[in-house]
């Protein structure tokens, strides 16, 4: 669990992760994301999720970490595998002691459908450096890299936002473009962004791949704006630490019980404010694996080699925060 005082993340003394981690991050999240192309568009989300969970949990065995399940399925009462706590890895001697944050689909609604945009994703960091999000909603606010620090504020409205943002670009509000989940949650802020006159990308599923778009000039997105889940804030505020960028983030409550569970993960400051370095400090290695075809990654495909072997195609990325390396990794895999 992350200190007790304010749920914060806490950096490390000394970065236990490996560079060579970095690929059997991708392995595990190759692994994910071939289990769980085998079920898109068979609408059955459960089945997919489970295929994910289960072909992710089976890989991490093989890694040689000593791993704690900080971010996962839920609890241990409502989780059979990659439930929060649980321990993971090949831990022989000496392997390093890591934090795991995992959503082994992001996306089941969209892989049931064959939508755009589902990945299997992963981030492991030192002890202490993820926060120990509970599983409610975040509202979330990330801009890419490249403005000044502050540029963004979750205490501001959407307007005002928009207006320091296209202030730093050195262009007009309506110049701008928006990733919003498409939820009826969201009808008052697309109203205000509207009124404003910059354009708007509603995404049906996947805030991390949304708020990552803010990174990649080619997606044309400018700004994430709205709430999704807090597990994924901290999954996409790992990544946002390896390429750079602004993320803030503030838990909602909907009742009692969701604020009994915050504390139980040691959040004391219940309507903190969290930075990118307050959900993910220190060194840390996120890693994503397309699941279907998005804005970020290709998905699995099967086909056949020109001597009519079939294979598995996938297209990762795997990004380290102490380096700041990205790399794309395009995978083979034998079809079994």
């Amino acid at each position: 669990m992350n200190t007790a005082s304010s749920g914060k993340a806490s950096p490390a003394a000394e970065s236990p992760l490996d560079r060579v981690l970095a690929l059997e991050m991708v392995r595990v999240t190759e692994a994910a994301a071939i289990a769980a192309s085998g079920q898109s568009g068979r609408g059955d989300e459960k089945a997919a999720d489970q295929a994910a969970v289960e072909a992710m949990r089976a890989a991490f065995d093989l890694v040689p970490i000593n791993g704690t399940v900080v971010i996962g399925e839920g609890e241990r009462d409502n989780a059979p595998m990659l439930f929060i706590g649980e321990k993971v890895g090949a831990a022989a001697p000496g392997a390093p002691q890591v934090d795991i944050a995992v959503d082994p689909l992001e996306g089941t609604t969209i892989t049931a459908k064959a939508g755009a945009n589902a990945l299997a994703v992963l981030a492991i960091a030192g002890k202490g450096c993820l926060l120990n999000a509970p599983d409610i909603y975040m509202e979330k606010l990330a801009v890419g890299p490249g403005y000044p620090a502050g540029v963004i504020d979750l205490d501001k409205s959407a307007e005002e936002n928009v207006a320091a943002v296209a202030a730093a670009k050195g262009v007009a509000p309506d110049q701008l473009m928006v990733c919003v989940l498409d939820r009826p949650r969201h009808g008052e802020l697309i109203g205000q962004l509207r009124a404003i006159g910059c354009g708007i990308q509603l995404i049906p599923d996947g805030d991390i791949a949304g708020v990552i778009a803010t990174t990649d000039p080619d997606t044309t997105i400018d700004l994430y704006m709205g709430s999704g889940g807090a597990p994924e804030g901290v999954l996409a505020a790992a990544a946002l630490r390896c390429v750079g960028g602004q993320f803030q983030g503030r838990l909602i409550y909907r009742n009692d019980d969701e604020r009994r569970r915050a504390v139980a993960c040691g959040i004391e400051q219940l309507d903190r404010i969290y930075s990118l370095e307050d959900l993910a400090s220190g060194d840390c290695i996120f890693a994503a694996t397309g699941v279907t075809d998005g804005s970020l990654l290709n998905g699995v495909k099967r086909v056949r080699r020109p001597d009519g072997e079939p294979i598995i195609t996938t297209q990762s990325v795997v990004m380290r925060a102490s380096s700041g390396t990205v790399r794309w990794v395009e995978g083979e895999h034998r079809a079994r």
